[in-house]
């Protein structure tokens, strides 16, 4: 830690190797000695209405640590004592205890009481034993975050269990102290969390710059003194005059796939490409499911897209796309569709035009603003696709190129402090909740001494 912090001036040995030496008036103990856990109920899924109580599920735990209502489902109001034990309140620290989100915690703020669905925790802590603010912390040091993964048991689907998420070893201080810490830990991250959202903030408006770009370079091109013309497609303005306005179909094999995803094999060789595969112009090989040969033969029968052709999603969510990578066995699953450039010189540029905001501009059209949750296949195959001569197609690729790769470099350099950022601050609420650092006289600064600085 940062040399402006100070250790305790007396310690122990807590007699836990990860967790070396703890304050001397600190006590070694087990989180279930002052704090319990309530496992949610197991809803049926016929049981939700449109409205109702809230039931918080995995879901709605969020990475901030809040918990959203947003999109939670509902159950029937109910009598006074019936899910009564299933209920959380304002203030609660709840926390997921299956999946790959095992150990997310979150903090209930909401004035209306909720429920609990199954797999997720609510903490109960004894009074004037454990601060609820402190506790808070200690969810999200590391040495917690570390033990829920050691503890957790089930393979590829990790679960936890309500003794298990209190069966963690922790040096407590006195509850005055744990207040003291809580607060210093409110201020301090709350700096780390501003910066972070700056940075959050920048990412947002590189994306949408970078798309700004592309959309002017694919339907204004690189001359600014070009003529220009009325394009005849409302949303697309004036174009320059010696481009060509065509349909998708008419640049491209448009190729569907089947109105179904195959059977999936546990051990199967074909990589089943499904719409949740694309993202961010990327093919994301997370939860990648697979099929055997005598479905991919099937589901090939109008072909086997070729590498550095286009994946198009057309539902869930609808207008994705990527390139068809090199050396990949795989097929389409529902949904899914490709496009063959008739000239594949033109790939690039019909890939970047598909980037752009066009897309979004045309699907609004067609929708007539209403949401989209698919397109069918004959208003893709009419998507309006602007072709410039070649050599103009060549040389707006090489210069969406270069600005493409320099956003990138932009974006990976906000992430990876961001990254850092959040480093720093697991580091603190660590070093803090277990009396690597001494905060008991710290005083928060007067609002006018503040600065908008990294701890």
């Amino acid at each position: 830690m940062s040399g402006k912090y100070v250790a305790y001036p007396e310690y122990k040995d807590s007699g836990v190797e990860w967790l070396g030496s703890i304050p001397e008036h600190w006590m070694f103990t087990e989180l279930k000695r002052y704090s319990s856990v309530q496992g949610g109920y197991a809803f049926s899924s016929d049981s939700f209405v449109d409205k109702g109580r809230a039931v918080i599920r995995i879901g709605d735990i969020k990475q901030d640590g809040t918990v959203s209502l947003d999109s939670c489902k509902h159950i029937k109001k109910y009598g006074s004592t019936q899910y009564s034990q299933y209920e959380v309140h304002y203030g609660d620290l709840l926390m997921a205890m299956t999946g790959a989100t095992i150990g997310k915690a979150g903090w209930y703020k909401e004035k209306e009481p909720a429920l609990l669905n199954q797999r997720v925790g609510s903490f109960k802590c004894r009074k004037n034993h454990l601060d609820y603010n402190f506790f808070w912390y200690v969810l999200n040091s590391f040495g917690y975050q570390e033990y829920i993964v050691l503890t957790a048991f089930g393979g590829a689907q990790p679960n936890i269990s309500d003794a298990g998420m209190v069966g963690y070893q922790s040096a407590l201080p006195p509850v005055d102290e744990q207040q003291k810490i809580a607060n210093f830990l409110d201020h301090e991250t709350a700096k780390i969390d501003t910066l972070i959202a700056k940075q959050q903030q920048l990412i947002t408006l590189l994306k949408e710059k970078r798309q700004a770009v592309i959309s002017h370079a694919v339907t204004k091109g690189l001359n600014p003194n070009a003529p220009m013309r009325d394009s005849g497609v409302e949303w697309l303005g004036e174009v320059p005059e010696h481009w060509e306005v065509k349909r998708l179909k008419n640049t491209s094999e448009v190729v569907d796939c089947r109105n179904k995803t195959p059977e999936y094999i546990a051990d199967g060789e074909y990589f089943v490409v499904r719409t949740t595969n694309i993202k961010n112009q990327k093919l994301d090989m997370n939860g990648a499911l697979y099929t055997d040969n005598a479905n991919f033969k099937i589901w090939t029968q109008r072909g086997i897209p070729p590498a550095g052709s286009i994946f198009f999603t057309r539902e869930a969510p609808a207008g994705e796309v990527c390139l068809v990578p090199d050396n990949l066995k795989f097929c389409m699953g529902q949904r899914m569709m490709n496009f063959i450039c008739h000239n594949s010189e033109y790939t690039s540029y019909l890939f970047n035009f598909l980037l752009s905001d066009c897309l979004e501009r045309y699907i609004e059209s067609v929708s007539h603003g209403s949401t989209v949750a698919h397109l069918r296949v004959e208003q893709v195959e009419n998507i309006p696709v602007l072709i410039p001569p070649l050599n103009e197609a060549k040389a707006i690729q090489q210069q969406l190129s270069i600005i493409k790769s320099k956003y990138l470099r932009l974006t990976k350099e906000a992430d990876k402090t961001i990254s850092l950022m959040q480093e720093r601050r697991t580091a603190l609420i660590s070093a803090a909740v277990t009396g690597k650092i001494d905060v008991r006289s710290w005083q928060a600064p007067e609002p006018s001494s503040q600065k908008e600085t990294a701890v």
